[in-house]
Order: C-alpha cells, then sequence, then structure tokens
C-alpha cells in the first residue's frame, strides 16, 4: 500500500512546478527549457487531478510585466549613465534578460496561483440566494 503523500506549501508548488495534490512534478506541460513552460498539464499523471477546473487566467502576466519592466529599465538607466556601453550591447544584454525573467517569472506565479487555488478551495463565483426572512 502507498503511503498518501503530504501536499506541498505553495512556494514548493510554485518554484518546483509539484501537483498541489500529491506534490509530484506535474503541474506544467513540459519541462523548464521547453516551449510549454508556462501551460499548465490537463491532469496529473500521479494523482489525476483535474488542472482545467481551476482559472489562473492571466493577471500574473500583467503585474510580472509591469513590475519586472521597471526594474529592468531602472537598471539599464543606471547601466547607461555609469558605464555608457553601446546600444548594441545594451540590446543585446536587456532585451534576452526582459524576456527570460517574464517567462520564468510567470512560470512561478502560475504555480503559485494554481496551488493557491487548490488550497483554498477557489471556485467561480456565485449567487447564493437567502432564505426570505419573512420580513416583507
Amino acid at each position: 500500500m502507498v503511503a498518501e503523500s503530504t501536499p506541498p506549501t505553495i512556494a514548493q508548488a510554485a518554484f518546483q512546478g509539484l501537483c498541489p495534490r500529491c506534490g509530484q512534478p506535474h503541474l506544467f506541460a513540459g519541462p523548464l527549457f521547453s516551449p510549454q513552460v508556462v501551460t499548465f498539464a490537463e491532469r496529473c499523471a500521479a494523482c489525476g487531478l483535474d488542472f482545467t477546473q481551476f482559472n489562473v487566467g492571466d493577471g500574473p502576466a500583467a503585474f510580472l510585466t509591469l513590475i519586472l519592466g521597471t526594474i529592468i529599465t531602472i537598471a539599464a538607466i543606471a547601466v547607461e549613465l555609469t558605464l555608457h556601453p553601446p546600444l548594441w550591447l545594451q540590446m543585446a544584454i536587456w532585451l534576452p534578460l526582459t524576456a527570460i525573467s517574464v517567462v520564468y517569472s510567470l512560470r512561478i506565479a502560475k504555480g503559485a496561483l494554481m496551488a493557491a487555488e487548490y488550497r483554498n478551495e477557489a471556485r467561480e463565483g456565485a449567487v447564493v440566494p437567502r432564505e426570505d426572512d419573512g420580513d416583507a
């Protein structure tokens, strides 16, 4: 008989791409250096948890783009003002760094949101009718 594993923390699920239920590394459709780096698998290959029932959406993309864009812009301006590198070198440094940091931080953010949704049993919003008090 297989002992049931402890669910990972939200941080573990996010940084390692672990299933929020069983802790196996089956959250994403592809490995870290693949085209499906931020695409969720349809279900966990180990425990069968259906990942399509969760709605992470594109919320993390907007925040990460703004936050990382600000950090990288400040860094690029600081490098320009202190070292004065040629434009081609600035482009060679900052464009790939921006793309890589957004994609991989997006993977972490989406994993964290998926784990948080699972842990908090978050579902689509619904209006639940209240019982009539009889006060009319």
